[in-house]
């Protein structure tokens, strides 16, 4: 072998096993990043009973958004904790905040919130949105909150007597469901509700699952092709040689 062949090759062993350093460390780096930023951003919970059938059913696991009762806005499906309510976190939908008279039913069987119909399409239970006829005005700072199973949810409507008419703080909410994880075949985003975003406030926007997911994804893929390329270089090198 010429001394320039060897060279050559020494060049490119070299020039390999620096990109695939580099393209692994960096691969690194977008894993670690991603799957820290999704811990802090979410949280996993098993969904506890089927009152929110159809969107999510009961053993189905789910990611919620970590945020503040703050950031709520109708149509979100909240996880939350209320004593009154029980001693695990509950899964339930906001259909009205604070200073929203929230009513059901009217003629078409609609749920109604400040006179307004909302169409929900995301519920089961029959044609009407609620077996029974309620009204409520959601205290500042409340909110009320309806399965979307509605025949057999036990909700803010179980609980009108109370003197908050059944609304619950915004601070015991803890999370904001965003997507189904398992089982696979159902896995998907949990959408907002396109009747709520007509209503002042608007809807939430989704959580950042998406730039999450691509964020290790993309760390995964750098870490196996430098993995792979520096032996690949080495090779080529050799196989260069006279």
């Amino acid at each position: 072998m010429s001394t320039d062949t060897e060279e050559r090759a020494g060049r490119q062993a070299r020039t390999g096993h620096a990109i695939s350093s580099v393209a692994v460390a960096l691969g690194c780096v977008l894993f670690l990043g991603g799957f820290a930023w999704g811990a802090y951003q979410y949280q996993p919970y098993t969904v506890p009973t089927d009152s929110m059938t159809p969107t999510v059913s009961a053993g189905e696991r789910v990611l919620a958004q970590r945020i503040d009762g703050s950031e709520v806005r109708r149509g979100d499906v909240v996880v939350f904790e209320d004593s009154q309510w029980g001693d695990m976190p509950m899964l339930k939908r906001v259909v009205g905040v604070g200073g929203d008279k929230v009513v059901c039913c009217d003629s078409q069987g609609r749920l109604a919130v400040n006179g307004t119909p909302v169409e929900e399409p995301y519920r089961s239970g029959g044609k009407r949105a609620s077996p029974t006829d309620f009204s409520a005005t959601v205290p500042s700072g409340r909110l009320f909150l309806l399965g979307d199973k509605r025949d057999s949810s036990l909700d803010s409507r179980e609980h009108l007597e109370d003197s908050a008419e059944g609304a619950v703080r915004r601070d015991t909410v803890r999370a904001r469901v965003d997507a189904t994880v398992w089982p696979m075949g159902d896995a998907g985003r949990v959408g907002r509700p396109a009747a709520f975003a007509e209503l002042p406030g608007g809807v939430s926007a989704p959580g950042p699952l998406e730039p999450v997911l691509w964020t290790s994804g993309v760390g995964v893929a750098l870490i196996l092709a430098g993995a792979a390329y520096g032996p690949f270089a080495r090779r080529g090198g050799r196989q260069a040689a006279p």
